[in-house]
C-alpha cells in the first residue's frame, strides 16, 4: 500500500475516532444530567409530606436513574470504539511513515543515480577536451610581454556564450555589443565574431583561424572552472572546463590575445591569473546579474569602438551600470601584467592624416635677404 492510501484510511479513522468521542462525551453530559435529576427528585419526596406526592417523585427518580444508566452504557461502548480508532490511527500513522520514508528512499536513489551519470558525463567530455587541450599546447618562452604594436588591421572580438540551461540572455547581450560597436565612429576597425552556443571547440577554432585581440566569454563560471555547450541539439548539461586547461588553450597559439574579457559570475580570480598568459583580463569578483553583465559589455566596447583606452572603457562600463540604477557596479575588475598601463592601451587606433611636407626651396624660390 503507498503512503497516499495511508493517509487517507488515516484520515478516515481519524474522523471517525473524534465522531465517537463527541457521542461519548454528549452521553457523558446526558448521564450527569440525568442522575442529578434523579437526586433531585429523591431529595424533594423526602420533604414532602403527601404519601402520593413522594410515591410520584420516586417514581420519576428511578426513571431518571434508568436513563442515566443507559446513557453510561452507551457513553462506555462509544468510548471503547473511540480507544479501538485511536490505536487503529496509531498503527495506520506508523504504517504511512514507513511507506513515505520508503519512498523518499526510493526517490533519492533515483536522484543519486541521474546525478552520478551526469557526472560521468561530464567527466567524460571533460577528459576529451583536456586531451584536444594538450595536443595543441605549445612550448612558451619565459619572456616578458609587452602589448604588440598596433597593425593596419581591425580589432577581433571573439565573442563566446554559453547557457546550455537558457537561464542567461546571452543572444541579447551579443546583440546590445553589435550594436555598441556598429554606432561607433570607429565602428570598420572592429570586428566580430559572436557564437551564442559556443562550445569548447569553438574557443579552440576562433583562436587559430579567427586570430582574436579579444576573447569575451559569456556564461557561467566559478573560481577554477568555466562551463561552455555541447555539440548537441538537446537539452543537456554544460561542458565543464578547468580554468586551468581554458588559461593553457589562451597561452597555446603563437599570438595570444591583447585582452580576455570573462563577462560570467566569480571569474574575476581566473581574470587574475589569466595576466600571467595575457597583458590585460577582466573578470567579476561576485555573482552579477545578467542585465548588469548586459550593460557594462555594451558600454565598455562602444566606448573601445570609440577610440578610448582599456582602462577608460572598464570605467565606463561600470557607470553604465551605476547610472541604471543597477547593483552590480563594483563588481567588474580590470587586472594587468605588471608591464601594462591600462590607461596607454588603447584596442582600437584611429587613422590619422599627417600633415603635408615642409616645402623645400628650389631654384625658383627668391634670394633670401641678406643679414643686417
Amino acid at each position: 500500500m503507498t503512503a497516499r492510501e495511508y493517509r487517507a484510511r488515516l484520515e478516515q479513522a481519524r474522523k471517525a475516532q473524534a465522531d465517537a468521542e463527541r457521542r461519548a462525551a454528549s452521553l457523558r453530559r446526558k448521564e450527569a444530567s440525568a442522575r442529578a435529576a434523579a437526586t433531585q427528585q429523591r431529595a424533594s419526596a423526602a420533604r414532602t409530606r403527601s404519601a402520593g406526592i413522594r410515591d410520584s417523585r420516586l417514581r420519576t427518580a428511578a426513571r431518571r436513574e434508568r436513563d442515566a444508566n443507559t446513557a453510561a452504557r452507551d457513553a462506555a461502548s462509544w468510548e471503547a470504539r473511540g480507544a479501538r480508532l485511536g490505536t487503529r490511527a496509531a498503527a495506520l500513522d506508523a504504517l504511512r511513515a514507513e511507506a513515505e520514508a520508503e519512498e523518499r528512499e526510493a526517490v533519492e536513489t533515483v536522484l543519486r543515480q541521474e546525478r552520478r551519470e551526469a557526472m560521468l558525463r561530464i567527466a567524460s567530455e571533460q577528459a576529451r577536451i583536456d586531451a584536444r587541450l594538450t595536443l595543441t599546447e605549445g612550448k612558451m618562452n619565459d619572456v616578458l610581454r609587452h602589448l604588440r604594436a598596433p597593425r593596419p588591421e581591425p580589432l577581433r572580438v571573439l565573442m563566446l556564450g554559453a547557457a546550455a540551461g537558457g537561464d542567461l540572455r546571452i543572444t541579447r547581450e551579443q546583440a546590445r555589443i553589435r550594436a555598441a560597436v556598429e554606432r561607433a565612429p570607429h565602428r570598420d576597425l572592429v570586428e566580430l565574431d559572436a557564437h551564442p552556443a559556443a562550445t569548447a571547440a569553438h574557443l579552440l577554432d576562433g583562436l587559430t583561424r579567427f586570430r582574436p585581440h579579444v576573447v569575451h566569454f559569456s556564461g557561467h563560471s566559478a573560481e577554477d572552472l568555466i562551463v561552455f555547450e555541447q555539440d548537441t541539439d538537446h537539452f543537456h548539461d554544460g561542458a565543464v572546463v578547468s580554468a586551468g586547461a581554458f588559461a593553457r588553450a589562451i597561452a597555446a597559439v603563437d599570438e595570444q590575445p591583447l585582452l580576455v574579457l570573462l563577462n560570467s559570475c566569480d571569474s574575476a580570480p581566473q581574470a587574475s591569473r589569466l595576466v600571467d598568459t595575457v597583458p590585460l583580463a577582466i573578470g567579476m569578483s561576485a555573482s552579477i546579474g545578467d542585465i548588469d553583465a548586459i550593460t557594462y559589455a555594451a558600454r565598455f566596447y562602444a566606448a573601445v569602438a570609440d577610440g578610448q583606452s582599456i582602462r577608460s572603457a572598464h570605467a565606463q562600463g561600470r557607470v553604465a551600470i551605476e547610472m541604471a540604477g543597477l547593483l552590480d557596479h563594483d563588481l567588474p575588475t580590470l587586472f594587468h601584467a605588471g608591464d601594462v598601463d591600462p590607461s596607454a592601451a588603447f584596442l582600437v587606433t584611429p587613422p590619422t592624416t599627417a600633415p603635408p611636407p615642409l616645402p623645400h626651396p628650389t631654384d625658383e624660390d627668391p634670394e633670401p635677404l641678406p643679414s643686417p
